[in-house]
Parts: C-alpha cells; structure tokens; sequence
C-alpha cells in the first residue's frame, strides 16, 4: 500500500508542477492526482471533487493533500478535507516540495507531510552568482 497525493491548486499550477517532477523522476511512484480551482469557481464543488478523489485515492493508508496557498481557495477547500480519514493537508506547494514527497514514497503520511514541509522550506534559497562564490 501507498499513500495517495491529491494536488488542489489554482488553474494549472498542480498539473504543471506535477508534470516536472515526473521529467525530473521517470516515473510517478505514488498514485497522484491534480485538481484545478480556477477563479471564480464553486468551492463546493471543488469539495465535492476533492471528496470523490480521496476516497479513491486512499488505498489504507491515507491521502496527502498539497495546496499552492494557504487562506486561498484550494487551501480552504483542503482543509475541510481532514473531516475524512486518514487526510493531511500541506499549503505552500513548490517543486522541491513535490519532488522531495515522492522521492520517499515509502514513507506513512505523518512523515511524509513531514517531509514536504521540510522539502517546501530547505528548497527556498537565495543564490549566490558565480562572482559571489569565487571572492570567498
């Protein structure tokens, strides 16, 4: 068993963002979906997608679910999902993120939420130019 990833974000942030992690991996090891919230949309029923999307997702052993924003609408919806079991929601979605959650596909959900918070925080960085480095 695995855990299932469902990706809320606006318009096609999750498919794009899922789409490169795959060029970057070969392969999906997790059964992953993406689900668009454009503007203007009807929560609810971005709810109710999200719902009907858990539950096939959820194999046993649970459903992370990844939001581009938190206090946003994919965000919102996603926190409503946890009344579900076995669900945990990460807002803040970026490639490392993504990346980093399916580089350890064997992990349960409580670590690996644990390890897209810290492939979220530890893939923001500043870059230093090669002139930087060099005058060190």
């Amino acid at each position: 068993m695995s855990v299932g990833i469902l990706i809320i974000t606006h318009g096609s942030i999750g498919k794009v963002l899922l789409q490169a992690a795959l060029d970057i991996l070969g392969e999906c090891p997790l059964p992953a979906v993406t689900i668009a919230a454009s503007s203007g949309c009807d929560p609810e029923r971005v709810l109710q997608e999200a719902t009907r999307t858990v539950r096939q997702l959820d194999r046993g052993d649970g459903v992370l679910v990844l939001t581009d924003m938190y206090g946003a609408t994919p965000s919102n919806v996603a926190c409503r999902l946890p009344a579900l079991q076995k669900v945990r929601v990460v807002s803040g979605l970026n490639l490392p993120m993504l990346v980093r959650v399916l580089n350890y596909s064997g992990l349960a959900l409580e670590q690996l939420s644990a390890k897209a918070l810290s492939g979220g925080r530890e893939g923001v960085t500043v870059c230093r130019s090669q002139s930087e480095t060099h005058a060190e």
